[in-house]
């Protein structure tokens, strides 16, 4: 329970290191896994859980912030010739499309304080406290909502690593029924069900994808199409 949910990004962090080509890999995964995470935290001030989903929410922090760190260095490697775009710009149009990972980190900092204090403020409503659970839960639900987004625009799953969506749906079947063997809160099993929905589209994009091509495959970077999956 503890390092699972890391586990399929080893993959995609190996891939990204060798082909040094991260377009592939959609960084609101990152975004998404990030906000889920600092509201679980949240939320067991109000209700407690258990502890090894403490640990892997603290882990799962770090390994989103390593994936960014890697994702903005080969982004800028790529784009030399770029206009640099940061978090204190306040442009909207280039929310988390940042150029330096300092910058994702002002803008966790920030979600983090603001959530910390909003939750201290409201800690004593009880409709707060089951809320801020059921979003975070929710919002991590949502965790493959940007790659399958990713592959329907582009009508393809090339770039996409298939073996760390297959790691997802095993690693969320297995937590969905950790919570239900646990008695966990109903927000987190009800969340996780639908986790394993969206990994399952994802996987028949693969397979529809594959047998029903919508675009010819790209010849000019052949190196990127192992780059990344959610």
């Amino acid at each position: 329970m503890v390092f699972g949910g890391v586990v399929p990004y080893i993959p995609q962090y190996r891939d990204i290191r060798r082909t040094q080509n991260a377009e592939g890999f959609s960084t609101y995964v990152c975004l998404v896994l990030l906000v889920a995470n600092i509201l679980r935290i949240l939320f067991r001030f109000g209700r407690y859980f258990e502890t090894p989903l403490l640990w892997q929410s603290i882990i799962m922090i770090a390994t989103m912030l390593i994936m960014l760190n890697l994702c903005t260095n080969v982004r800028m490697a790529t784009e030399l010739n770029t206009k640099r775009r940061s978090f204190t710009d306040f442009d909207w149009s280039y929310f988390w499309s940042w150029s330096r990972f300092v910058d994702y980190l002002q803008c966790v900092l920030a979600f983090t304080l603001l959530a910390a204090y909003i939750t201290y403020v409201l800690l004593d409503s009880a409709l707060f406290v089951e809320s801020l659970g059921f979003l975070a839960v929710f919002t991590e639900a949502m965790l493959g909502t940007p790659q399958l987004y990713c592959n329907y625009q582009n009508k393809s799953t090339e770039g996409m690593s298939i073996k760390m969506v297959l790691m997802w749906t095993s690693g969320d079947t297995f937590k969905t029924g950790y919570f239900l063997l646990t008695q966990a809160p109903v927000q987190f099993w009800t969340c996780g069900l639908l986790q394993v929905v969206v990994d399952f589209t994802i996987l028949f994009q693969v397979y529809y994808y594959s047998r029903y091509p919508q675009k010819p495959v790209s010849h000019t970077v052949s190196h990127t199409t192992s780059a990344k999956a959610l």
